[in-house]
């Protein structure tokens, strides 16, 4: 039983969007050595990379209903202000957005960042900037939702493709509701994650910050509500 745990926590859990891809880089790999060793052991390191990055970690996080948690591992890159996108049909008037960049090197799988129902999705098309960019957030490939919390409060978070990130996956549905930490969604490869909340709400993460999807706090709707609990997700 005990080897059995020790194997589990050696191999992660793959999300779902990497076993084809991953079944790929195993058969090149597998030609690749009947052509030589060289080429075969490069294969092998692609391998490795690839099943390194479709990992999918359990994260446990804080329970509260005024908490905003990360929706993305990362760097904070920005924090700004700026308009919600014009297709989830917000009211557009300034809010703080804070922007993730996540490198091929992080967790791409993507979290709900509050409580909430979903009210609004939109997949854009578009072009695929430098998600480091700011201009990413206007121009890039994005897949834009907004969540409603219980008290009718809206925030969005926006899946913004990268340079070389060609795939944005969004498993939310309309009128679904949703807890913080959930897994809703994965980005293929680099890419970026940024979140709209209300000018009032005063971020709780500084630029340059790492993030861990599922587990920061970014920022709390009641900053005097300590936050005691946690679960697993």
């Amino acid at each position: 039983m005990k080897m059995l745990q020790s194997t589990k926590d050696f191999i992660p859990s793959i999300h779902k969007e990497g076993y084809l891809i991953i079944a790929i880089f195993a058969f090149v790999t597998m030609i690749l050595f009947s052509f030589s060793d060289t080429l075969g052991w490069l294969g092998t390191i692609a391998l490795i990379w690839c099943v390194f990055f479709f990992r999918d970690p359990t994260r446990v996080t804080q329970t509260g209903e005024n908490l905003v948690i990360s929706p993305a591992d990362g760097i904070v890159q920005m924090i700004t202000s700026s308009y919600p996108p014009e297709e989830l049909s917000m009211p557009q008037k300034e809010m703080t957005r804070i922007s993730i960049f996540l490198s091929v090197f992080d967790v791409h799988v993507n979290r709900i960042p509050v409580n909430g129902k979903i009210t609004k999705l939109h997949y854009r098309p578009g072009k695929f900037f430098n998600a480091s960019l700011d201009k990413a957030s206007v121009d890039n490939e994005r897949q834009s939702v907004c969540i409603t919390r219980p008290n009718g409060e809206e925030i969005a978070v926006v899946q913004i493709a990268g340079l070389i990130a060609r795939r944005i996956i969004c498993d939310l549905k309309d009128d679904q509701d949703v807890l913080a930490g959930e897994r809703f969604g994965i980005i293929r490869f680099g890419s970026r994650v940024d979140i709209y909340l209300p000018t009032a709400i005063e971020p709780r993460v500084i630029v340059g910050q790492r993030a861990v999807g599922g587990e920061t706090i970014l920022a709390d709707f009641g900053d005097e509500q300590r936050v005691i609990k946690g679960v697993a997700r």
